[in-house]
């Protein structure tokens, strides 16, 4: 997959396909679905397959105070993105320039001069251009008079509702990481910088790493199963995300034990996937009863990623 962060560069190749166009937040299974859809009308025109996505969200510059937490950054969001297997993603800068665009002027400019489009996937909930006054069959006439395939997928549902970036958004922040893992393409991911904490964990026989300046949307508070990344390494970690009433902390953290892992950590960059949460935080009588907790913690953690492989 080719990154193209300035249309200016973007090389022949990448034009005359089929594109798609939005924020691709998370990149869920609603998302695979326009992309599946993507590559067959890619193959149709016989030119490449695009996503189109913008950074920062159009939303951070109009409307700052209603930002929703993200839930991918960029990197994470074109990798995996790139596993969808697409020809090229365009990562716009978001700027007023862009914002001031009408739905027509977005069109002609992004869409036919630059991008050259012969083919186009979107939802039916697809806004564009100034104030989004841009909808789907503004989109459609506008396809109609440049000879562009326009191709409308329904969205995906799960129960009795969408699959959305704001649902998964909604189940992470009530601690429903399994159920947000199974409407993502891959489970929901944090990264951090790992700093130094108190050190009770490695007192108590469970040294963990405390990760700070994390970006993406947290998990509510708990203790979860999951898998922690760094450089190319990869360990089952029990993750805390909440205070430490144990011993009167009331401050939020976030920890991780790496189980199996010895080393150091401090200032290194650390990821960490969510597969389950396994129980709520809460506070022990005794230190012995907290060490027992843990240990409980660590074997129920390493059954859940037994099952899991990402």
């Amino acid at each position: 997959m080719k990154l193209v962060r300035n249309l200016n560069e973007l090389p022949t190749t990448l034009r005359g396909g089929a594109v798609s166009i939005g924020n691709f937040d998370g990149v869920h299974q609603g998302h695979a679905r326009i992309v599946e859809t993507l590559h067959a009308q890619a193959a149709a025109v016989g030119g490449p397959s695009i996503v189109f996505t913008f950074d920062p969200h159009p939303v951070r510059l109009l409307r700052p105070n209603e930002v929703p937490p993200p839930l991918t950054w960029s990197d994470r969001k074109a990798d995996l993105i790139r596993e969808l297997d697409v020809d090229g993603m365009v990562v716009y800068p978001t700027d007023e320039k862009l914002l001031a665009l009408t739905p027509q002027e977005f069109f002609r400019q992004i869409v036919v001069e630059q991008l050259g489009a012969r083919a186009m996937v979107e939802g039916p909930n697809f806004f564009f251009g100034k104030d989004r006054a841009g909808d789907i069959e503004v989109l459609r006439s506008l396809c109609a008079a440049s000879d562009i395939t326009l191709e409308v997928v329904q969205p995906l549902t799960v129960g009795t509702e969408y699959v959305s970036s704001s649902r998964i958004r909604r189940l992470i922040e009530t601690g429903d990481v399994g159920q947000a893992a199974e409407m993502l393409t891959r489970p929901y991911r944090i990264r951090g910088m790992v700093t130094h904490g108190a050190g009770r964990g490695a007192k108590l026989g469970f040294p963990t790493a405390n990760i700070d300046a994390i970006d993406t949307i947290l998990p509510a508070i708990g203790v979860y199963a999951g898998w922690a990344f760094f450089g190319n390494e990869r360990w089952p970690a029990a993750v805390n995300i909440g205070p430490n009433p144990t011993f009167g902390e009331d401050r939020l953290k976030v920890e991780a034990h790496l189980i199996g892992y010895a080393g150091s950590l401090y200032g290194q960059p650390l990821e960490v996937d969510f597969l389950a949460r396994v129980r709520e935080t809460r506070r022990f009588a005794s230190v012995e009863e907290l060490q027992q907790q843990l240990a409980s913690d660590v074997r129920e953690v390493e059954h859940r990623t037994s099952r899991f492989e990402t």
